[in-house]
């Protein structure tokens, strides 16, 4: 009889095994905190109700203040930003016929930076026959080699001055100093060698082609990439032979201003390139100029619409980079932890100031909690502060009028029901921040999925097949970008086919490359700059 025993219990203590492994749904779940970086090995036991979804038993890492990161700013002693700045007409620094100066301010202290000249017609006009002399004089004429030298000079003027632009471009844009470090200064610089490696080849770009110069090059560029949209307007200008007038914008006008110290030190023919400076009437004078021969903006979808209207009829050559509402699309088959440091780098890159911001995170619904989930403890790590502090992830807002359309946008998707998450960091008191966020249980109707923030906001939506996915990525206006996340090569190709977007990252997000074209469709413009297609714009080609 003693030896059944045995043999009658173990079938019941297996159930009861199995029984002990799968707790009911109303259970209570026990989470092991395991502490990180304390004076000694601490454990705690942190009650938590289960849910349906996720049950049993989880570990978590409570790394106390071993994630404090003690302050680390770029040292700016060494870079000197005068009180005031002219404009750069002919050669020359010349002051405004108009005789007017306005501030440009830190958006991270509100502090006064300096006083920028203020452009009027009259400066304008000036700007636009020195660029026509210096075509018809120097530029043209001279060997494409030639040209490419000076080109060459500029880039590696840049480069050897790195670190003063960074600096100066996180100062007066908000920025954080190691993406102005690692992207924007090293980016135009590559730029301008890329091009100037082309000015020579023009022949072999366009085979059985005659390529010539337009003339005059009229360039507006936005506050948000100042530095590196203006070298994706000035290098394959001038690497085609054109002469160029640039109007940076007038909250962050300091690296135009410090790019033309480097033209100038680097002996270019007086106005080949005019660096004016002003609000939107600087901007409309030199659209509107008779004697250009090439308009180039970068900007918001109304005022390119507004340039559109104004020269239509005209025989100005116009290219438009405007406005994005980018798909950033997760399949249950992507790797999901390098999604969600693509996501993050999507949206929260620049304080999402990036016209091909992944502002709409389409997510299939098998992995949708996962990804939000793991979305939100990797956006409790970013840090938010001094854009000079070289531990800073997210910077400051440009300004507050961006900051005020950010926040009206926001309360609209509160207001139409979203649930929104924002980071609960601690903002400085000065300056203009917001805080990284994200909307869930947002439908294709809310504002804040059609229309562009422009700032650190993702709105996040569901799919469940790949035709719904993509069917809601080209539900927008837009078409400027969009990105594609999964295993499968195959449906990478198959997807990317099928977006109306110019430019499609595959498994990456915010990738550049100066040998890459970039430019969007429907109402994100047209025409493409960067790679031999950003040649086009500058050439007439026959």
């Amino acid at each position: 009889m003693a030896s059944k025993a045995p043999l009658e219990t173990a079938p019941a203590a297996k159930r009861q095994r199995r029984t002990l492994t799968r707790p009911p749904r109303a259970a209570v779940q026990e989470t092991a905190i395991v502490r990180v970086g304390d004076s000694g090995p601490q454990s705690a036991v942190q009650h938590t109700r289960a849910s349906g979804a996720r049950r049993g038993t989880e570990a978590a890492l409570d790394f106390g203040a071993a994630w404090t990161y003690a302050p680390s700013p770029e040292a700016t002693d060494h870079v000197r930003i005068e009180p005031r700045y002219e404009l750069f007409i002919g050669g020359s620094w010349v002051k405004p016929l108009s005789g007017k100066y306005f501030d440009t301010t830190s958006p991270s202290t509100e502090q006064k930076l300096a006083e920028i000249a203020e452009a009027d017609e009259r400066d304008v006009d000036r700007a636009v026959q020195a660029a026509r002399h210096a075509y018809e004089k120097y530029w043209s004429k001279m060997r494409p080699i030639d040209r490419g030298k000076y080109i060459y000079r500029i880039a590696r003027a840049l480069q050897e001055k790195a670190r003063e632009f960074a600096i100066v471009e996180s100062m007066d844009g908000g920025k954080p100093i190691k993406e102005s470090r690692d992207v924007d200064v090293p980016l135009a610089a590559n730029h301008f060698f890329y091009y100037a490696g082309w000015a020579d080849k023009l022949r072999y770009a366009f085979p059985g082609a005659n390529a010539r110069p337009l003339g005059v090059a009229g360039q507006v560029i936005p506050w948000n990439f100042p530095l590196l949209m203006a070298a994706w307007k000035l290098a394959p200008a001038l690497a085609c032979g054109n002469t160029c007038v640039l109007k940076p914008a007038e909250t962050t006008p300091l690296t135009a201003l410090l790019l033309a110290k480097i033209i100038e030190e680097a002996d270019l023919p007086p106005g080949v390139v005019n660096i004016v400076t002003g609000a939107g009437k600087t901007g409309s004078a030199i659209v509107s100029h008779p004697d250009v021969d090439k308009v180039a903006f970068t900007g918001s979808t109304l005022v390119g619409k507004r340039i559109q209207k104004a020269l239509a009829g005209t025989k100005k050559k116009l290219t438009l980079e405007l406005g994005g509402k980018a798909a950033n699309i997760v399949f249950d088959d992507a790797p999901l932890d390098q999604a969600v440091e693509g996501i993050v780098g999507g949206i929260y890159f620049n304080q999402g100031h990036v016209c091909c911001a992944g502002s709409r995170l389409l997510v299939q619904e098998g992995v949708a909690e996962t990804v939000i989930r793991k979305l939100r403890d990797r956006m409790m790590s970013l840090r938010v502060g001094d854009p000079l502090d070289k531990n800073t992830d997210v910077g400051a807002i440009n300004s507050k009028m961006q900051l005020d359309k950010i926040r009206e946008l926001v309360e609209s998707g509160e207001r139409e029901g979203a649930e929104r998450f924002s980071t609960p960091c601690e903002l400085p008191k000065r300056g203009y921040w917001f805080a990284p966020t994200f909307f869930t249980h947002v439908s294709q109707s809310h504002r804040i999925a059609r229309e562009e923030i422009f700032g650190p906001v993702l709105s996040v939506l569901t799919f469940r097949t790949p035709d719904e996915a993509i069917e809601k990525a080209n539900n927008t206006m837009y078409g400027l970008s969009a990105g594609v996340w999964t295993d499968k090569g195959a449906k990478i190709f198959d997807v990317a086919q099928k977006l109306r977007a110019g430019v499609v990252w595959a498994n990456t997000y915010n990738k550049f490359d100066p040998s890459s074209p970039f430019g969007g469709y429907k109402e994100s413009g047209f025409g493409r700059e960067g790679g031999r297609q950003g040649l086009l714009a500058y050439l007439e080609v026959e």
